[in-house]
């Protein structure tokens, strides 16, 4: 019997590997807080992608040495959900008292790392303890691209490998191809939203804005679109809340001087009021993205979902994060601050597509190794050693 731990899970886990957000159904209890359901994403796919049949969180807030005397006697391994942990402010609480004494594995799964805007990145001591200590404790360590590798090869850290994240194989399919319809075939587009926004993001936050806007006004005009947002608490309310709580995350909105002046006009509070999709359920944005024929937009995981599900989807990048996975995969993008007009026709070509096709098999080939390399009993298909072999770019030594 597999007996598996998670470090910072995103919600509460039902029908064994299925996530929502904690008591999802109890909308007024949280409809006021922000929480990003991407990481909701990242965690139920990791999970379809593991053969166990228990699952614990490994508490890292407290050191309770017998506790962990007893994961260490009854746990196979514990994993650390993909998420960008390698950031300047990151605070790990007391992750490396707690993997100080534990004897099994930490597996990296997909974690990444953040670039600042402007200057270099700098990680506290407690950021390099931790990630060499999961680096000691397996064969390697996973994440998500070339930039990531880096900084921990910068670090000392040899043993990385490059491996996506997994939302992009929640499917398992490691034949999953994108092939484009005519572009008179598509009607229904997804936007995943990003509207919030800081300068540790954007570099330039009017051009960041006045873009985001532009695209989903374009998309509007032309298709039947629905907005995707992945937790703000206004988007939240504008599409699960009561009229009342409607008119007031609009109120809430118009009081930044930004969304008036760059974001905020006639047409975007309409589609705002009438277009706005959010759920505390994956499962649901699954099923969304399932009857789309395209999404575009600024969300990473919300991207990524609908191209595992072979549906579309162009990436607009503003961050070394955005950057990252769009190179991981080669998926189709464009940088929101190069200048240039989005125009879709540009973007839909088959060979850019193809690009993904192909990059995306190379990458499932290097998740499913990586987690045979460290022993994590799993369901994705197994490489052959060729193909291994001739990825070489995609390990850092």
């Amino acid at each position: 019997m597999t007996r598996i731990l998670v470090i910072s899970p995103s919600g509460e886990v039902y029908d064994h590997d299925n996530v929502r957000w904690y008591k999802h159904a109890q909308l007024e209890n949280h409809i006021n807080h922000y929480h990003n359901i991407g990481d909701a994403f990242v965690f139920d796919s990791s999970l379809k992608l593991l053969n166990f049949e228990t699952l614990s969180e490994l508490p890292i807030a407290h050191v309770d040495p017998a506790a962990i005397d007893r994961i260490n006697a009854e746990y196979d391994y514990v994993f650390l959900r993909g998420s960008n942990y390698v950031h300047a402010q990151m605070n790990w609480s007391k992750t490396a008292e707690v993997l100080r004494r534990l004897k099994i594995p930490v597996i990296a799964f997909g974690i990444g790392a953040q670039a600042p805007v402007s200057g270099t990145l700098e990680l506290s001591d407690d950021t390099k303890t931790v990630l060499r200590l999961i680096a000691d404790s397996t064969a390697s360590l996973g994440v998500r691209g070339a930039y990531s590798a880096q900084v921990l090869n910068d670090l000392g850290i040899k043993n990385v490998r490059i491996i996506g994240c997994p939302t992009a194989f929640r499917a398992n399919r490691p034949d999953l191809a994108i092939r484009l319809p005519a572009l008179d075939h598509v009607k229904r587009v997804g936007v995943t939203l990003r509207r919030e926004v800081s300068k540790t993001y954007a570099q330039d936050i009017r051009r960041y804005l006045t873009f985001h806007r532009d695209v989903v006004k374009a998309m509007a005009a032309r298709f039947d679109v629905t907005l995707m947002a992945q937790g703000e608490i206004e988007e939240k309310k504008l599409a699960l809340g009561t009229p009342a709580q409607k008119d007031e995350a609009m109120a809430a909105l118009r009081q930044n001087e930004w969304a008036t002046t760059w974001y905020l006009d006639e047409t975007m509070e309409g589609l705002y009021r009438t277009r706005m999709f959010y759920s505390d359920v994956v499962a649901e944005y699954e099923r969304l993205v399932r009857g789309l024929d395209l999404v575009l937009g600024y969300r990473l995981h919300g991207n990524l979902m609908a191209l595992a599900n072979g549906t579309p989807s162009i990436y607009f990048t503003y961050d070394s994060r955005t950057v990252e996975f769009a190179e991981t995969f080669r998926i189709p993008s464009i940088d929101v601050f190069s200048g240039q007009d989005f125009r879709l026709e540009e973007y839909w070509e088959q060979a850019r597509f193809d690009r993904f096709n192909v990059a995306y098999a190379q990458v499932y080939r290097a998740m499913s190794a990586f987690l045979s390399e460290n022993k994590v009993d799993h369901k994705m298909a197994g490489p052959v050693a060729a193909e291994v072999a001739a990825e070489p770019e995609r390990k850092v030594a």
